[in-house]
């Protein structure tokens, strides 16, 4: 008996405005990502108010998978994957975000690209929206807090599931849909909703209603897609790690249940059909008095995803403060403390391949409904030595998580659809806008500068992975 099931999806994940460059090519828009400058560990992201000249935008260029698709994919199939964890980049499809009509060019790459996947037996796995939204929707109409945006995703998310229809079983709607709910910086708030606080602004009333109307979005999304093919597997995306107590003490553990609520509420409205009881009171106390429709409610309990796809790579710790409010809802970011027990990434990630575990097992126990790991990996510098990349520290990270998935298969019953490590293929970080905080497999020959031939290579891991799919898991070594 092999330790992952027969038809386990063995596969690599990245984003369209992380690799695939080309962004002003056959008519695409302006995005999300096309207005936010390169940044560091130690220097955040910059969100330019416009296109501006002198400017360093990394995902302008990114990789350039755009030109270079045919010969990356037949490395992806030497690589030996059967899925392939991409996004739609919204502005190929709709430059603006309002036009009547869909572009054609952009419509045709990515028939182009899911041809050639599945010429080579590849299945795609699409999010609807992975933090590329049009600009043009923030200028025009404020992003997400603004209600009509629910008809420009689902005239979008239509077009490409009518178009796609027969080349595409798996989709998702929005990537990390929940990285807003911390409040903890602007890049979170931008990318997923297109929010940039105005002046006097309750940024989070604004945060929740955009919120708000991306749910709904999203269970539209699900019901026009079943009706188009019944056949689609549509699912939500989460950013997903467990919040551990500090310590023993009472406030500690409830400040540890509060942040994973704070963190799944996205989940349970996704995936349950309706608001958790405790965040509806918070909106009371808030007097927030959202625009949230019964018409709202009944569309969120018909359109509950079929599974749940994630990102997992860290865990966290928090701890009460001595002015903790009875009514925390956020994991702040100066109660999350370092948890000496586990080594740290480059970046300052915890590496935790049990806490993988831990929340594949949260996840069933709350929603009972299948799992797909579509983000996992270790971002790390890598070293060019003689044309070679040795990294060992990949494999260890990786070969630790899937050993976790695999007990949580077999010795605890979890039903888990497939595993698309995060970044196989150097590209452009979301949160740093980096080239050197690697996660890939495969080596791009380009640097945080933008210099570089773009060449790729094969690292080590990638001789490591290929076997590992090869063997179904169960040759780690």
């Amino acid at each position: 008996m092999s330790t992952f099931p027969k038809d386990f999806l063995w596969g690599g994940a990245v984003a369209a405005h992380q690799f695939e460059g080309g962004w002003q090519a056959d008519g695409k828009g302006v995005s999300l990502a096309d207005v936010m400058t390169s940044g560091d560990n130690q220097t955040a992201r910059r969100i330019t108010d416009g296109v501006l000249p002198g400017e360093n935008y990394p995902n302008h260029e990114a990789i350039d998978f755009y030109h270079h698709f045919k010969d990356d994919v037949k490395l992806f199939a030497e690589l030996g994957l059967k899925a392939f964890r991409t996004s739609i980049a919204w502005t190929r499809i709709f430059p603006n975000g309002d036009e009547d009509e869909p572009n054609e060019a952009g419509l045709k790459f990515y028939d182009d690209l899911f041809d050639e996947l599945l010429k080579y037996d590849i299945e795609p796995v699409i999010t609807l929206s992975h933090f590329e939204m049009p600009y043009h929707l923030v200028t025009e109409y404020g992003g997400w807090r603004n209600r009509k945006m629910i008809d420009f995703f689902t005239k979008f998310a239509k077009v490409v599931f009518e178009r796609y229809q027969d080349k595409v079983k798996y989709w998702m709607t929005f990537n990390e849909i929940n990285n807003q709910s911390a409040m903890l910086n602007d890049w979170a708030l931008f990318t997923n909703s297109g929010l940039v606080a105005e002046p006097g602004e309750d940024i989070e009333r604004s945060m929740y209603q955009a919120s708000h109307y991306e749910v709904v979005a999203s269970a539209l999304a699900v019901q026009i897609g079943h009706a188009i093919n019944p056949n689609f597997e549509i699912g939500a995306m989460f950013a997903l790690g467990p919040a551990y107590a500090a310590s023993p003490d009472p406030r500690d553990v409830m400040k540890a249940q509060r942040s994973m609520q704070v963190n799944t509420w996205y989940a349970d409205v996704q995936c349950k059909g309706k608001y958790p009881a405790w965040l509806k009171k918070y909106f009371e106390r808030k007097h927030y008095d959202l625009d949230i429709t019964l018409a709202d409610e009944d569309i969120l309990k018909a359109g509950t995803v079929d599974y749940i796809g994630f990102s997992y790579y860290a865990s966290h710790v928090v701890q009460a403060v001595v002015t903790e409010a009875d009514d925390f809802t956020t994991r702040d970011e100066h109660t999350e403390i370092p948890n000496p027990t586990l080594p740290a990434s480059d970046w300052g990630w915890m590496i935790d391949p049990i806490g993988l575990r831990y929340i594949l097992n949260w996840l069933t126990e709350r929603y009972d409904l299948p799992l797909f790991v579509v983000e996992n990996g270790l971002g790390a510098f890598d070293k060019v030595e003689d044309g070679q990349i040795h990294d060992n520290y990949r494999i260890a990270y990786l070969r630790e998580h899937i050993e976790q998935m695999a007990k949580a298969i077999n010795i605890d019953g979890v039903n888990l659809m497939g595993y698309t490590p995060w970044g196989f293929i150097d590209l452009v970080s979301a949160g740093t806008g980096q080239m050197d905080k690697r996660y890939g497999m495969i080596y791009v020959d380009k640097n945080d500068a933008g210099e570089g031939t773009l060449k790729r290579m094969k690292k080590d891991s990638f001789t490591w992975f290929n076997q590992v799919i090869l063997s179904n898991g169960d040759n780690l070594n």
